[in-house]
């Protein structure tokens, strides 16, 4: 008994289903007696004229199969599309290693033990080994900042 209900409602629905393409494919246009337009799946009351409109509702799509040119020019437009994927994935790389870079750049101002040498006077100045690193990290910036430039430019 509990199988009943299923294979009721299970052949309605099939059957509902199987009626629905079937209702789609007729339009109806309407003409009004004041001049206005009506589209429907049923003739509009009091319509002074009234067409069937038939619908193409076959599975091919609009233009069948593509042609071996309309493939070639998908296959084109993928190209590009990678491309440019491509290319942009680079200038976000190039982005993050500038980001990278600079701060890098910003929290290696401070000396780092044995970059400084103490004085006759009591003071403190920074030697050469500060002053070296201070240029690689700026290099290291420039270099960032060069290969974004290439980057954005496609080169």
């Amino acid at each position: 008994m509990a199988r009943k209900p299923f294979v009721v409602t299970a052949a309605a629905l099939l059957g509902v289903v199987l009626l629905l393409p079937v209702a789609a494919q007729t339009q109806y246009k309407s003409t009004m007696p004041d001049g206005r337009v009506v589209y429907g799946d049923r003739p509009a009351q009091g319509a002074a004229k009234v067409e069937e409109i038939q619908s193409d509702t076959s599975k091919g799509g609009l233009g069948g199969p593509a042609t071996p040119s309309e493939k070639q020019v998908l296959k084109e437009l993928e190209k590009e599309r990678l491309q440019r994927e491509s290319a942009q994935e680079k200038v976000r790389a190039a982005e993050q290693k500038l980001k990278d870079a600079q701060a890098a750049r910003d929290n290696g101002k401070e000396p780092l033990p044995g970059e400084r040498i103490g004085t006759a006077g009591g003071a403190s100045r920074l030697n050469d080994a500060y002053f070296e690193r201070q240029r690689m990290l700026e290099e290291a910036v420039w270099k960032a900042q060069r290969e974004l430039d290439e980057a954005r430019s496609g080169r």
